[in-house]
């Protein structure tokens, strides 16, 4: 076994801790680009600033913001368009909204 001095750092340690940075900055470039495309009102807390400094602190704080800041966008019924439509009417503008209009314009 030999003696690794002060300045020296072993081959295999070096890359790890490059691959580590590598890794870490590209989560939060991930996470910026994220955060500046997240509209303000589908935030946890109601604003950006908090994030930006979460984000900087570390890889944590990066993973924390992909994983838990952001709210799920509202869903939309697609049949509520259609929801003055006759029974048949509503079953046929359900089947078009799955499976897209028929062909034979029936």
């Amino acid at each position: 076994m030999t003696s690794v001095g002060s300045g020296e750092i072993p081959d295999g340690l070096r890359f790890l801790l490059i691959a580590l940075v590598a890794i870490q900055i590209v989560v939060q470039i991930l996470a910026f680009v994220r955060l500046a495309h997240t509209p303000v009102d589908r935030l946890v807390f109601g604003r950006k600033w908090p994030w930006v400094l979460i984000i900087v602190m570390n890889l944590v704080g990066a993973v924390v913001f992909l994983a838990a800041a952001r709210k799920p966008a509202e869903a939309t019924d697609p049949l509520a368009q259609g929801s003055g439509l006759a029974d048949g009417g509503r079953v046929a503008h359900a089947v078009d909204v799955l499976y897209g209009p028929r062909d034979d314009g029936s």
